[in-house]
């Protein structure tokens, strides 16, 4: 077996060079995580995500060519398989809106710890949600005004497991919490989804707060 297939492979996506250098030198430290690309804008990201298919992409907002939104729209729309963490400024909140909406898994700020980064990007990469909490409650309050589905048309058992998604739980410890299989909890979470017409669990996760299903 190759050594590097229980890796986290990531693509890191930043116009500022020295931005690049510092997560790639941070994730060189990391046994289990590796930069496979970099792109320098939002157009390059698109392209080189659907060529080189990275399990992660560290997305940067505001770029020249195409923007962070955009690049992570374009790329969901594509249907690659892989997540994207959105790594922005503290005052870009109606970017990081935008960003949720089109598809992102989540999102953390520039001047987060390496601790934190890499916490980050392995959660993301599990599944779980991914909110900064400085601006958390802004992007919440932001999102009141949604037109939501009514949280009638889920069954009691998927509400259960969307509490416990907001609540930030893997697939794993999901069905360990409500005793199920994880191949049920993953049918429960593509319900979810498919019901509320959401792209991903930060989505829901967002929603099950709107709803007053879980608390942020």
């Amino acid at each position: 077996m190759n050594e590097d297939e229980d890796k986290i492979r990531l693509m890191v996506v930043d116009d500022h060079r020295v931005v690049r250098s510092g997560v790639k030198a941070l994730i060189e430290t990391e046994e289990d995580l590796e930069v496979i690309g970099e792109a320098t804008d939002g157009r390059e990201a698109v392209t080189k995500a659907k060529a080189m298919a990275p399990d992660l992409v560290l997305m940067d907002l505001v770029m020249p060519e195409m923007d962070g939104v955009e690049a992570t729209r374009r790329i969901t729309k594509e249907g690659v398989d892989l997540e994207i963490l959105i790594l922005t400024s503290f005052s870009e909140e109606e970017r990081i809106i935008q960003a949720i909406k089109a598809g992102a898994s989540g999102y953390l700020i520039k001047d987060a710890s390496p601790k934190e980064l890499v916490s980050a990007i392995k959660d993301t990469y599990r599944g779980e949600s991914t909110l900064d909490p400085k601006v958390a409650g802004t992007v919440l309050r932001s999102m009141q005004e949604e037109n939501d589905q009514p949280a009638e048309e889920l069954t009691e058992r998927e509400i259960e497991v969307l509490e416990l998604i907001a609540e930030g739980l893997p697939n794993d410890d999901i069905a360990n919490e409500l005793y199920i299989s994880e191949r049920t909890v993953r049918s429960h979470v593509s319900n979810i989804l498919g019901k509320l017409n959401m792209q991903n669990r930060t989505q829901a996760a967002l929603y099950a707060v709107r709803q007053g299903i879980a608390e942020l």
